[in-house]
């Protein structure tokens, strides 16, 4: 399964871009994941959100509950990763 795990990741993105909707969206995150999953995805997506719209550490936790730990983590991926918050959360910005 460890040998297949780079071409399972591809198809679960296939499947991710092939969403239409918001509602289309939400009843796969529902069908795939725990409550308790989506939210820790929204609450780090929203975090990242703050961090790039200029918030502090601070404001971040307090406003998402989420460990320093985990927020750095997030910070990290912001400057240093593969841009996928940037990107999507841009994105999303300019949308609405």
């Amino acid at each position: 399964m460890r040998n297949n795990m780079d071409r399972y990741i591809e198809e679960l993105c296939s499947y991710l871009v092939s969403i239409d909707s918001e509602d289309d969206c939400r009843n796969f995150l529902d069908d795939l994941c725990t409550r308790k999953e989506i939210e820790q995805m929204a609450l780090r997506a929203h975090a990242a959100g703050l961090l790039m719209a200029g918030s502090t550490y601070t404001e971040a936790i307090e406003a998402t509950g989420l460990s320093s730990t985990t927020l750095s983590r997030i910070s990290r991926c912001i400057s240093y990763g593969a841009g996928g918050y940037t990107k999507t959360i841009g994105k999303a910005d300019d949308e609405t």
